[in-house]
């Protein structure tokens, strides 16, 4: 079968391939002018101009004019065309869930989030699901047929449009089909420390970095290894569950099935252990208010023991997976500010003798709390722009 005129589809798609790399530079480099895109891409100064041309008759992007910079051509900046296509990033929490639109640019528009009143899973559940489906309901009332995708960033294993397993949620399987069903949109979900390190290596703390790894505490930790802006997710898509590498307590078992987790050595509930105190409602919330009592010696042990066990385990990871960098995100960052010299001793002890002298950088992240939000919206921009969407984009305008 052929496509309009003639054209077989794959032919069609193939013409797309410059469109896509220039609309990738704008989601990774926001603001970025039309001579830095030609540089990058390396593309002559006609194919620039034809392919920019191509974009702003589809409603792709606009070009203003570019700041000047004394003597040479002038040039132009790229934006999001105001009539474009739009991505919906939604985050499903610990606490609670939020959206945001996202333009081709990754910004953030619209950003709302609300609280779960329940504490039961299932009544979260449902009251989940559906408050999800309301807001996609919302976005395509608010952006008509520009909306093209969703995207979810989900706190547990995923699979598909599945969420397989959520512990610290209390949810085994979930299908998560209905957030999208008879809106005609695809659906694209992600675990979000995962997702978060996808918007750290596209423009955060990792951006240039080849490899990088990324690691979120909030109730355990999670995160996800980065190779050239994707990540490495694993042969059904549940890589990066970090938090059940048995860096632990053999003698104790994870409320994922398995013994000795690191995810129970690295979080609020190892710090009540450590603490001998009942194992908290909310996890999170109790650390930070730990956090905050340093002076008090009992914490102070008790948060040093915890970031020890937290720097040891990111040097196996870093002896394994050899990254370029390594972010932080979540609890893992005021616990290494709380404990620096205990973090760095035990972070070096755990390294192998030829990393020692050039250690991986570990880094804050850039991103700390919208990162699974902008990491959900980067995998959705990368879906709507690819050569073949952009392709059946196009045939709004034959």
């Amino acid at each position: 079968m052929t496509a309009r005129g003639g054209v077989k589809p794959a032919a069609r798609r193939g013409q797309w391939q410059t469109a896509t790399d220039v609309l990738g530079l704008i989601a990774r480099q926001p603001g970025i002018t039309r001579a830095a895109a030609a540089r990058e891409l390396r593309l002559s100064t006609s194919s620039t101009t034809e392919v920019t041309a191509r974009l702003r008759d589809l409603h792709l992007l606009t070009e203003t004019p570019a700041p000047s910079q004394g003597r040479g051509r002038p040039t132009t900046v790229l934006r999001p065309h105001p009539r474009g296509p739009v991505v919906l990033a939604m985050e499903l929490r610990q606490a609670g869930w939020r959206s945001a639109a996202a333009t081709l640019d990754g910004v953030l528009l619209d950003q709302q989030s609300t609280r779960h009143r329940s504490r039961r899973p299932d009544a979260v559940l449902a009251a989940v699901l559906a408050a999800l489906r309301a807001g996609v309901d919302r976005a395509k009332e608010q952006y008509g047929d520009r909306l093209l995708a969703v995207s979810l960033a989900v706190a547990g294993t995923v699979r598909e449009d599945h969420l397989m397993q959520a512990p610290t949620l209390g949810w085994n399987t979930v299908d998560l089909s209905p957030v999208v069903a008879g809106s005609g949109l695809p659906l694209l979900v992600g675990n979000d420390a995962t997702l978060s390190g996808v918007a750290e290596a596209r423009t955060g703390a990792a951006a240039g970095a080849g490899t990088a790894l990324h690691l979120i505490v909030e109730v355990g930790i999670g995160g996800t290894l980065i190779i050239d802006g994707s990540p490495a997710s694993g042969a059904t898509g549940a890589g990066g569950e970090y938090g059940h590498i048995p860096f632990g307590d053999r003698r104790r078992t994870c409320p994922c099935g398995a013994r000795g987790c690191w995810d129970l050595e690295i979080d609020g509930r190892a710090l009540a252990e450590h603490l001998h105190e009942p194992e908290p409602d909310d996890p999170y919330s109790y650390a930070e208010a730990l956090l905050q009592r340093l002076d008090e010696r009992p914490i102070s042990r008790a948060v040093a023991k915890v970031t020890a066990a937290l720097a040891t385990g990111i040097a196996g990871l870093v002896n394994a997976h050899d990254p370029e960098v390594v972010t932080l995100g979540g609890l893992a960052v005021p616990l290494r500010a709380a404990a620096p010299a205990v973090f760095s001793t035990a972070y070096s002890d755990g390294l192998m003798t030829f990393h020692r002298a050039s250690p991986p950088a570990v880094l804050d992240s850039t991103h700390q709390q919208t990162g699974a939000l902008r990491g959900a919206a980067a995998v959705a921009l990368d879906h709507i722009t690819s050569e073949s969407a952009l392709a059946h984009w196009s045939d709004r305008f034959s």
